[in-house]
């Protein structure tokens, strides 16, 4: 670790969870961030300062001038050149940190590319905004045995999990497509407002930093929720794996076979 690294991450180093020796497996560890939206480039932000040695981002969108309401990594001049996300994202990245890899990759996971774009990493984080694509990366994880973090916000209310293949509920266990029919909602519906999104992808960030520290110890259980409009914070306690679940279970991963 470089003098300057030193300097970079002191505040770190004095943390008991982390110190010196986190502070190098963070700097050894690799991360993909699917989405790089308004929740995926604040958990993207979070690793790039937080020392995570190779972040992956995976997005297809454009930057618009709806998006930079909440999402902290872009400004009026992306929006204006209309640059890819995962583009605009390295730069600004490597801007804040420049002794870490960004791999930005524009495009949208699919069943056909996912393990392509999801493998070759120690954590998958969700920045998306659909449900499909988290089955996706449900099973993926599992089938690879990699951890994942599930982040959502939408209004003034978010949810935050993380899925650790083998120790917990998988993301089908917990919402199985059979009840998840009809519209759900969304932010180009109902909106959403900047500090959810912060508080939600602060949270997940968290999480991921116990996971590729290891500290299984201080990892939440029980899926988090919040509505901060109305002030409300809560927990819900997720049962066992399921036997049937496709995916943990079965192991047959519909979504990508």
């Amino acid at each position: 670790m470089t003098p300057e690294e030193t300097l970079r991450y002191s505040r770190h180093f004095l943390f008991r969870h982390i110190g010196r020796k986190g502070q190098l497996q963070l700097k050894d560890s690799r991360v993909a961030i699917v989405g790089a939206g308004a929740i995926g480039s604040m958990l993207a932000n979070h690793m790039a300062r937080s020392g995570v040695g190779y972040i992956r981002l995976i997005d297809a969108d454009q930057v618009e001038t709806s998006n930079l309401q909440r999402q902290v990594l872009y400004t009026e001049a992306d929006a204006e050149a209309h640059l890819e996300k995962a583009v605009a994202a390295k730069t600004h990245l490597l801007a804040i940190n420049h002794h870490i890899e960004v791999d930005p990759r524009v495009a949208r996971i699919t069943s056909d590319n996912a393990e392509e774009n999801l493998t070759g990493v120690d954590l998958i984080l969700d920045g998306t905004d659909n449900l499909e694509a988290r089955f996706i990366i449900n099973d993926v994880a599992v089938k690879n045995g990699i951890p994942w973090v599930y982040a959502a916000a939408v209004g003034s209310r978010g949810m935050m999990f993380p899925f650790i293949p083998g120790r917990s509920p998988c993301f089908h266990c917990l919402f199985p497509p059979s009840q998840m029919e009809g519209p759900a909602e969304s932010c180009d519906a109902v909106g959403v407002i900047s500090p959810a999104v912060a508080v939600v992808a602060s949270l997940a960030a968290t999480e991921a930093m116990k996971i590729l520290l290891g500290d299984e110890e201080h990892l939440i259980r029980h899926l988090r929720h919040l509505d901060l409009w109305r002030g409300e914070f809560g927990e819900l306690k997720l049962g066992k794996a399921r036997a049937n679940c496709p995916t943990c279970g079965l192991h047959e991963y519909p979504f990508i076979a």
